[in-house]
């Protein structure tokens, strides 16, 4: 009897292991998210645009949840690259002058779904705007 004990306990150690294995959203894979961040600085009834420099850029793992799992600040010609995840659902978002709200800033959100590894993902240009 213990013998048969002794071959079936390893066998569901490694089935625990295995199923508790499921790569989730987030570091450790080879999927790119680059982007640009282009700012609109309104004056009077004017608007100029030209890249944000410096701006933070916030990357969320997962479609779900409310809080950020990563940042970065824009290059000088308002470019970003988040690197090396994993596939599954992001979001990324920057934040903008809203004087329309009580905070005065807002976020500029897009969604996007990796669905393959070694993918780079190019999102649209993110406008953000400053008053």
């Amino acid at each position: 009897m213990s013998n048969k004990i002794k071959l079936i306990l390893p066998i569901f150690i490694l089935l625990f292991v295995f199923s508790s294995c499921r790569k989730v959203e987030g570091p450790g894979g080879s999927v790119t998210i680059k982007g640009v961040v282009i700012e609109r600085n309104h004056v009077g009834t004017s608007v100029f645009e030209y890249p944000a420099a410096d701006q933070d850029v916030y990357l969320i793992y997962g479609s779900e949840n409310t809080f950020y799992d990563d940042d970065v600040k824009t290059s000088f010609d308002g470019s970003f690259e988040f690197r090396y995840l994993q596939k599954g659902d992001y979001q990324v978002f920057s934040y903008q002058d809203n004087p329309t709200v009580a905070s005065g800033t807002d976020e500029v959100l897009l969604e996007l779904n990796a669905s393959s590894n070694n993918e780079v993902i190019t999102l649209d240009t993110i406008y953000i705007d400053k008053y």
